[in-house]
């Protein structure tokens, strides 16, 4: 079975956040995929966490370093379809692209972010409970 994973429930796993344990388990001998946006994203959350104190730079790295053996199918999707869904639900474009790649794949959503969850859900995208 395959998976659209998006950040959040990437930085719990590679933080040992809550949901991690949940995550791992939905997500173990299945495969992954992702807008390939998601790279950029761990990068840019992890920037944000050293900027505020939250990491030191060899905790980002390490966690960076963690996510970066997690075997995921970095995909493009479709910029126009996600632009109509930025559009219709008020959502960042980031978000638009998990969606589209979910919808592009026909596969489940793994987030534990609860307006995307929302968003996702009105789509008819099945998400996995963490």
């Amino acid at each position: 079975m395959l998976i659209t994973i998006d950040t959040s429930a990437l930085i719990a796993v590679v933080t040992y956040e809550p949901g991690r344990d949940r995550a791992l388990e939905l997500t173990a001998g299945r495969s992954l995929i992702a807008p390939s946006s998601v790279h950029w994203e761990m990068g840019n959350a992890f920037s944000a966490m050293i900027k505020r104190g939250r990491a030191t730079l060899e905790q980002a790295t390490g966690c960076l370093d963690a996510y970066a053996e997690i075997p995921i199918k970095l995909v493009e999707v479709n910029l126009n379809q996600a632009l109509v869904l930025v559009e219709r639900h008020r959502i960042y474009a980031y978000d638009a692209y998990l969606l589209v790649c979910a919808m592009q794949s026909n596969s489940p959503l793994l987030t534990l972010d609860q307006p995307l969850r929302q968003v996702a859900e009105s789509l008819g995208i099945k998400v996995l409970e963490v």
